[in-house]
């Protein structure tokens, strides 16, 4: 069977659409969406496929808690079209037929692929891009109904997760964001039983703010600790409270809580998305690097306390600069620091060779191909510790050369 790539962008909104999949409850959309495009397309069957938290497959939603058959989320026409974030037009075995896979992405967070079976008449480029739209449309809803539902959660799941990964997986903002000044993809292991590492982030018109923290200790405790962390990083945030006094405010939240038996390592960075100086507080142990035209460099920031090691700690910003085409590259300790089993580190050389060939790839691909080689230099998936793993993609704001340039007199 064969399969063709098609172009994302649809030329035309779908106002009496939203407005349908809005009215449904929750756990309907999926049969609406159904039911709407055999309306509109002709459509001969839908399934809407999940990405599961290690983002190793696709999952049909069906019958939960049961799934259908998963999917690869990497090979195959619906894992190319997840990957390349492209519509793929799929043949099938009945010439008549014809099956499109359609990226589901919220604001740039890759949640799954919705397929689409259509006679092959119906699938021209026109229908491609309108059902892309649709896609979008529904992805939204999906994302909003999973806090009213479990459907859309239980549908990721290929097995439990702990207590603990359900705690840090409730915490998390997502895997993704994106606007026309940066891309982030982000990735998180062991998916199912992580307890401490955690990565957040929040924009503004103007500002970014990005956050890679890493708990002390595993399982639920990592987990509770991690929770008061983000949470009072976040409470400091929203009081529009500067990154120095937001990580001074967290320091002095954890100190209360733990004494300074327990503490997190977080590295907190804050975008300004006109001019791309960032401002940075390294408190503890998560590295950040820099890739720049063909070099790699690790961004050397003043090494500062973690979070709640000693009773009101002050800190100190750093500033660096990134320029459109950088990407940088965020690790906790749980990727820099892990050994295999004949106690080899995951280092630098490993680390720049994988960074290197994935260059061109997508900051999601990036940040999973990170922590694909971090397990196979473990040789294990079951990691000892926690791997969090952010990627960004720097466009920034292209100047007003117009406005720059002085008037004729």
């Amino acid at each position: 069977m064969g399969e063709r790539v098609g172009a994302v962008n649809a030329s035309e909104p779908f106002p009496s659409v939203e407005s349908r999949l809005r009215a449904v409850p929750p756990h309907a959309l999926v049969a609406t969406a159904e039911a709407l495009l055999a309306e509109l397309f002709g459509a001969q069957e839908v399934t809407l496929l999940l990405g599961d938290y290690s983002l190793t497959v696709l999952q049909p939603v069906t019958d939960l808690p049961h799934t259908g058959d998963p999917v690869s989320a990497h090979d195959g026409p619906a894992g190319t079209a997840f990957t390349i974030q492209k519509p793929v037009v799929q043949a099938t075995a009945d010439p008549a037929i014809e099956l499109i896979h359609l990226p589901l992405t919220v604001r740039g967070d890759r949640l799954g692929i919705l397929s689409v079976r259509l006679p092959t008449t119906s699938a021209d480029p026109a229908t491609v891009l309108s059902l892309g739209e649709f896609a979008t449309a529904l992805g939204h809803e999906v994302a909003t109904a999973s806090r009213d539902t479990d459907l859309y959660l239980q549908a990721r799941r290929t097995r439990r997760l702990t207590l603990a990964a359900e705690m840090q997986w409730q915490l998390l903002p997502g895997r993704g964001c994106a606007r026309r000044e940066y891309v982030i993809g982000a990735h998180l292991e062991p998916a199912y039983a992580t307890g401490g590492d955690n990565f957040d982030w929040s924009t503004s018109a103007d500002h970014l703010t990005l956050t890679v923290t890493d708990g002390m200790g595993q399982g639920i405790d990592a987990s509770l600790l991690t929770h008061l962390a983000v949470s009072a990083l976040r409470n400091a945030r929203r009081a529009g409270i500067g990154l120095a006094d937001q990580a001074a405010l967290a320091d002095q939240a954890v100190y209360a809580q733990y004494g300074g038996k327990a503490y997190a390592s977080t590295l907190l960075l804050r975008f300004d998305l006109g001019t791309g100086t960032v401002r940075a507080v390294d408190a503890g142990s998560p590295r950040l690097y820099r890739l720049r035209e063909n070099g790699i460099d690790l961004v050397e920031l003043e090494a500062q306390l973690p979070l709640g090691m000693f009773e009101e700690t002050p800190y100190e910003e750093q500033t660096f600069h990134v320029e459109p085409g950088d990407r940088l590259v965020a690790l906790s300790t749980g990727v820099h620091g892990t050994r295999s089993a004949t106690g080899d580190l995951f280092g630098e050389h490993g680390l720049r060779q994988i960074l290197s060939a994935t260059r061109q790839a997508s900051p999601h691909e990036t940040a999973r191909a990170v922590v694909a080689g971090l397990i196979e230099h473990f040789g294990s998936k079951d990691l000892t510790s926690d791997a969090a793993v952010v990627c960004l993609d720097w466009t920034g704001r292209a100047v007003d050369t117009a406005r720059l340039t002085p008037e004729p007199h």
